[in-house]
């Protein structure tokens, strides 16, 4: 072999190498991040029966400074892409993100009648928790 050829050979063997290591950095990169942000995922659902607990507090106390606490909580929540399940009265019941613990007359069959409790999911991903929701059976 031709010094030539050798040497054109080692400079697509480097190119190779500097290509596979720049795939490699990358492909690491991106795990971190999703590691990153599985780890934030779990701490987020962890808070979310603290969250419960507090706007219990609030519903029977009604205080204006637990009122502020609770709209920063629900804002921060927000900005780490976690969304509030919390569908209206009347909406039609959706199985995908709703659990319906009751069956109440009247109504529109099928329909939202009341929230116990509102469920929370991920903005690009899962279904951390369902909404409990009492819905209309035997309406029309």
């Amino acid at each position: 072999m031709s010094k030539i050829k050798e040497l054109d050979l080692l400079k697509e063997q480097l190119a190779r190498a500097l290509a596979d290591y720049d795939n490699l950095r990358k492909r690491a990169e991106t795990e971190k991040l999703s590691w990153a942000k599985f780890a934030s995922q779990g701490i987020l659902i962890k808070l979310l029966p603290v969250l419960d607990i507090l706007e219990s507090a609030n519903s029977h106390l009604g205080d204006k400074g637990l009122e502020i606490a609770l709209a920063e909580f629900k804002k921060i929540l927000g900005e780490e892409g976690l969304i509030e399940v919390n569908p209206k009265s009347g909406q039609v019941f959706d199985h995908s993100d709703q659990e319906a613990i009751e069956s109440l007359d009247g109504g529109k069959k099928g329909t939202v009648a009341e929230v116990v409790l509102p469920g929370w999911k991920f903005v690009d991903g899962p279904v951390v928790r369902v909404a409990k929701v009492k819905v209309f059976g035997k309406g029309k």
